[in-house]
């Protein structure tokens, strides 16, 4: 017979079939508590010291006076104008081109009128003084090898900076040899230009609208006055110096104003 064991004896009880005994139950330990330190004089214990977290330090904002002060950066100066151009450039010819038969022609029988040739985009141009320019359209007009019996156009262009400000161009084609060429002079404000109407009469309307729009000073024209323009204007619209409004009481802002201005003085001649 097998005694009960007594309560609180901790020996492990043997089981009744002679086998291992069973292990004990395993309490988990706990957590060690740090221990305290006791002060020396048998007082109540220190408690632990406790370091607080370190506060983050606000951002102190710097006053404005100390901010750096930025320059403002000094304004460019104004460019200046571009020069205005003082005429077209009158390319010459390349020296590997072959001068047509009517320029050597030409060269060589008026050898002092031609100042200069000029070649660009396939059409010849050829610089002559005022002076000669009927001698040298007579040549062209005449001369089997040219034969330009056809004055297409005559025009001008205005440079206020060079001396000589107009460029005179007259446009020639010979329907029978079916080749074109310009001649270019170049003349002053008041240097006269003569009139080739005697050459080329085609040439008649077209030095007129010439005169009217550049006021190119034409000499020896038949019927010299103006054929777009009133024959009282005032001035030469396509002049590079010319108010863009128009002079004096011809504004093209009012032309109901000029309309009756032209009216009185027509009313004022009939009188």
């Amino acid at each position: 017979m097998v005694d009960d064991q007594a309560p609180g004896d901790d020996k492990a009880a043997k089981p009744a079939d002679g086998g291992a005994p069973a292990s004990p139950e395993v309490t988990p330990a706990a957590s060690p508590t740090p221990a305290v330190a006791k002060p020396a004089d048998g007082g109540a214990p220190a408690s632990p010291e406790v370091t607080p977290a370190a506060s983050p330090t606000p951002a102190v904002a710097k006053p404005a006076a100390a901010a750096a002060v930025t320059k403002p950066k000094p304004k460019p100066k104004p460019k200046a104008p571009p020069e205005a151009p003082k005429g077209p450039a009158d390319p010459p010819p390349p020296d590997d081109l072959e001068r047509p038969a009517y320029l050597v022609a030409l060269q060589e029988a008026l050898p002092d009128a031609v100042q200069a040739i000029s070649y660009w985009v396939g059409d010849w141009t050829v610089i002559v003084p005022a002076t000669a320019l009927l001698d040298v359209a007579r040549f062209l007009r005449d001369d089997d090898v040219a034969s330009f019996d056809y004055c297409s156009d005559v025009t001008a262009s205005d440079w206020p900076p060079r001396e000589q400000r107009f460029d005179v161009i007259y446009c020639l084609y010979s329907i029978r040899r079916r080749h074109r060429i310009r001649i270019k002079v170049r003349a002053g404000e008041t240097e006269p230009v003569p009139s080739v109407t005697d050459v080329w009469p085609a040439a008649n309307w077209l030095e007129r609208e010439m005169w009217d729009m550049f006021g190119v000073n034409l000499t020896g024209h038949p019927d010299l006055r103006r054929i777009l323009m009133p024959d009282n204007w005032q001035g030469f619209p396509q002049r590079k110096d010319y108010p863009l409004e128009g002079p004096g009481e011809f504004l093209l802002e009012s032309p109901m104003e000029w309309l009756r201005l032209r009216n009185m003085v027509d009313e004022t001649e009939m009188e």
